[in-house]
């Protein structure tokens, strides 16, 4: 199946070949094994080993793994989140330059609590927290370095759950605002929790997010009005919430919405923190009443940091320090954004702010040492919990595609069948152009001018088809592979499922377009007077619509952005219509570009619909030179070997073979995140006590297997435990006390 190469792939693009009947038909069938044979959200080899190891220190990737207290309300694991010297560059060839989007960032983030990373645009404060979320998209020119600690031990991302909140809120959009939570429910926390007991989490999840009285109103998105920003926000956060992770990452949560949502948004984040999950959110200058939620703050300036500790007015006292005092009554986030940023209306200013930056950064590199918690961190439940745990979670998915499946048919037909909008333009454009066409081309005769614009008729039937059905779906279907590959990433379905639901959802709502323009044109054209042949005539475009719209799956799936999609998509469609038999003939192809007509939908609709149109059609004629059958106006367009059922063949190939592109590209370019690197000095170290770290677990989960683990063996083993707030010393700066 993903043995696309070489010789193979020449095979496959000769669709009008002897043996290429066989290749498609081994090429699909893999296909639908693969789809239909894929387990649900499963983990690769390494994963399966964190899983059994971290998932005993308390979770999964990205909240992959949900455990009891997910909806029996129980507490949430600490975690306690230290960096140190975390350095990100990006180099450039051309230039051979490097540039520094974080230079030696230390800091710590500690559960109850909340930390806000403020700066100015292009501080680095986005880069940090995707750094910390291990969510930093992976490229050859980034370098990471540094140490991430979990509790005290080097630990990845997947060693705890967690939560991203990004800037840009991604949904169905004619879903509610019950139904996209729900569904979340549903998919994330599997057949382990009956019906009952995932509503009324649901239920706990509006009531906390303040989303009760929106709980039935569509999500909404540019072209439909829905529910509001904040609320958006909020039901992000609701949705994040389902796993109940220990850390939620928030992008500028606040970016977008006004005064008022971004304070309830932030009140949110601060509840979530006083429940006792690690909350670190980046925030470019929020209002004052905002600023005094933050627990712990960050300062950002350039990539460098410039003060880490407490918030409220702790900040103000160190900088009074060196002389910048905040005036009165002025909102302390409005006057640290002004400290720490540079002001480019003058050279004379560039030079004064940049000077006073550079010591600031100085003084706190110098100045200052990061005393993390001194007290020791402590575990509160034995491993034996945790495995059990995990082996619960495990088997409540097993078996899980068929009600992956039918959940996402359920979304992908609601979200098809409501989208009342774009139904309507596409069922108008569809009526208008079998009017426009049927006008032009009214009830043509038999005369031999009528052939050459029965010609121009099919050929313009097939080419708008396709256009319509290419357009839209290359215009959809980029954002919703974003929200896809997003769900994914938390392992709440695999690509299976997806994508069969989506093929079956659409196609009702799919087939009807091209059916309703058929069945205008038709009549008014006056084509050839048989039911059959109108049957025949509505089942070529309808297949080439599916067609289309499978390409533009795959272009979709090719290509990061609507944008690019749309200029993909319709300068592919172009080649396929010069080559469509109308304007070439071919037998005139060039032997470079034979195999181009074998591949196009157009050719082969347009074949398909001059077959049925024309053969055992007879045209006045006169001379013995013009053409009295339909069989010769064949001839001449070289496809009087053919048949209708050949050409439905060859198109349901090409069929086949954009899906099996669509899912190859969908599997293959999931988002690849950076990995950070250990300091070389520090390397080793690391290396030795992973080793040891994974002996000590190894002994644990054997004796809890075999149920032998001691008392004090499992005193030794408690949870990681946080110190009361009141014991809490963030950064001390030398000689302050």
């Amino acid at each position: 199946m993903a043995n696309f190469g070489g010789k193979r792939a020449g095979q496959i693009v000769r669709l009008g070949g002897n043996g290429i009947g066989q290749v498609m038909a081994a090429v699909a069938v893999a296909f639908l094994v693969r789809l239909v044979s894929v387990p649900g959200p499963s983990l690769s080899a390494d994963d399966e080993g964190d899983y059994e190891t971290d998932d005993a220190v308390g979770g999964g990737e990205g909240g992959q793994d949900v455990g009891d207290d997910s909806v029996s309300g129980g507490g949430v694991r600490p975690v306690t989140i230290r960096w140190r010297n975390v350095t990100c560059s990006l180099s450039d060839k051309k230039s051979k330059s490097v540039r520094f989007l974080l230079n030696n960032v230390s800091g710590e983030a500690k559960p109850g609590r909340l930390l806000a990373i403020m700066g100015a645009s292009g501080s680095g404060k986005t880069t940090l927290l995707n750094v910390l979320a291990g969510q930093l998209v992976a490229s050859p020119r980034l370098h990471l370095s540094g140490l991430l600690e979990i509790n005290g031990k080097p630990r990845s991302n997947k060693s705890y759950k967690f939560a991203y909140i990004r800037q840009e809120d991604l949904f169905f959009s004619q879903l509610t605002v019950r139904e996209t939570l729900s569904l979340a429910a549903e998919l994330q926390l599997g057949e382990v929790y009956t019906a009952q007991e995932r509503d009324e989490y649901v239920n706990n999840l509006l009531f906390k997010m303040g989303l009760v009285s929106c709980a039935n109103t569509n999500v909404g998105d540019a072209k439909v009005r829905g529910i509001s920003g904040g609320e958006k926000k909020r039901l992000s956060l609701a949705c994040e919430l389902i796993a109940s992770p220990s850390v939620i990452f928030a992008d500028e949560p606040t970016t977008g919405l006004d005064a008022f949502q971004a304070e309830k948004v932030m009140e949110t984040l601060r509840q979530l923190a006083q429940d006792g999950h690690t909350v670190i959110c980046s925030i470019h200058q929020p209002r004052g009443s905002v600023y005094y939620k933050f627990d712990d703050i960050l300062l950002l300036t350039e990539g460098a940091l410039i003060y880490a500790g407490p918030a409220h007015n702790e900040p103000l006292k160190y900088f009074s320090k060196f002389g910048y005092t905040c005036p009165d009554h002025m909102n302390p986030a409005e006057f640290l954004a002004d400290l720490i940023s540079v002001d480019y209306s003058s050279s004379e200013n560039v030079n004064t702010s940049q000077k006073r930056i550079d010591g600031l950064v100085e003084s706190f590199s110098q100045q200052s040492t990061l005393t993390l918690y001194a007290a020791p961190l402590n575990r509160k439940e034995t491993f034996k919990s945790h495995i059990s745990l995990n082996r619960k979670t495990n088997g409540g998915r097993k078996g899980g595609w068929w009600r992956e499946f039918r959940l996402l048919l359920r979304r992908a037909w609601l979200q098809a069948f409501r989208d009342g909008p774009t139904n309507k333009v596409r069922a108008n454009m569809s009526v208008a152009s079998a009017i426009i066409f049927g006008s032009v081309f009214w009830r043509m005769g038999r005369s031999q001018t009528s052939i050459q614009d029965r010609m121009g008729l099919l050929q313009v039937a097939a080419i708008n088809t396709a256009m319509a059905a290419l357009t839209k779906t290359v215009s959809v279907f980029p954002k919703e592979r974003a929200i896809v590959d997003r769900e994914r990433a938390k392992g709440s379905y695999s690509l299976g499922p997806y994508l069969l639901s989506k093929l079956l959802a659409e196609t009702p709502i799919g087939a009807a377009f091209p059916l309703m323009f058929g069945a205008l044109v038709y009549p008014m054209a006056r084509l050839h007077p048989s039911l059959c042949r109108f049957a025949k005539f509505c089942g070529i475009i309808t297949v080439e619509s599916f067609a289309a719209s499978a390409m533009g799956l795959t272009v979709g799936a090719m290509v990061p952005t609507t944008e690019a999609a749309m200029a993909v998509g319709p300068s592919l469609m172009t080649v396929f219509i010069v080559f469509g038999g109308y304007y070439i003939n071919a037998s005139n192809t060039p032997v470079i570009f034979r195999w181009i007509p074998r591949v196009s939908l157009i050719r082969w609709a347009f074949q398909g619909l001059c077959i049925n149109e024309f053969r055992g059609l007879e045209f006045d004629h006169e001379h013995s030179f013009h053409l009295q059958t339909g069989e010769q106006a064949l001839e001449r367009l070289s496809f009087g070997g053919s048949t209708i059922g050949d050409t439905v063949t060859a198109q349901s190939r090409i069929l086949l073979f954009w899906y099996c592109n669509t899912y190859i590209l969908l599997e293959k370019n999931k988002p690849k995140y950076q990995l950070i690197e250990p300091p070389p000095s520090e390397a080793g170290e690391l290396k030795s006590l992973a080793e040891n770290e994974l002996l000590d677990l190894d002994y644990i989960k054997e004796k809890v297997e075999t149920d032998t683990i001691t008392a004090d063996e499992s005193e030794s083993y408690q949870k990681f435990e946080s110190p009361p707030a009141d014991k809490i010393r963030p950064f001390i700066l030398e000689g302050e006390e």
